[in-house]
């Protein structure tokens, strides 16, 4: 915007404000934009889970895992142990304390409905701490 001095001359001065009627009109196009979009991008997919009682712990210090092969047989630590022993070896390993958290490790070929029957084993034995472990960083489809 070009302003003319009073002084009587022709010398034009320029002006240095900032126009932000331009910036305000694209920020709100880009709200009105994000506004709409929100909502579309949640996603509710209708799944039909096992029922499970488990609860979110802390983590504990020193954990014992358990591990669910792809044909279904458990190993405590490195030891295969059978599910009518397991409530025994898991007295053993953690010493009757049921208030140390199990690490339950699954093959992936493993049905999400086998691991939940483990994750009832370990709750009816009492050990109502159980924790999932997967591979960090790992993307697989």
């Amino acid at each position: 915007m070009l302003v003319r001095n009073d002084q009587g001359g022709d010398d034009l001065s320029e002006s240095h404000e900032i126009n932000v009627t331009p910036f305000i009109d694209v920020m709100l196009v880009l709200l009105i934009i994000f506004m709409v979009a929100a909502p579309l991008a949640t996603v509710d997919v209708p799944v039909d889970l096992p029922s499970s009682t488990a609860t979110r712990q802390p983590r504990p210090d020193k954990p014992i895992f358990l591990t669910v092969k792809s044909d279904l047989s458990l190993a405590l630590g490195d030891e295969g142990v059978a599910r009518e022993t397991l409530a025994g070896a898991l007295e053993a390993a953690s010493g009757g304390d049921k208030e140390q958290r199990i690490f339950l490790r699954a093959d992936k070929a493993v049905a999400y409905g086998d691991v939940m029957e483990v994750m009832n084993l370990l709750r009816g034995a009492g050990y109502l701490k159980v924790a999932l472990v997967g591979l960090e960083g790992a993307s697989e489809r």
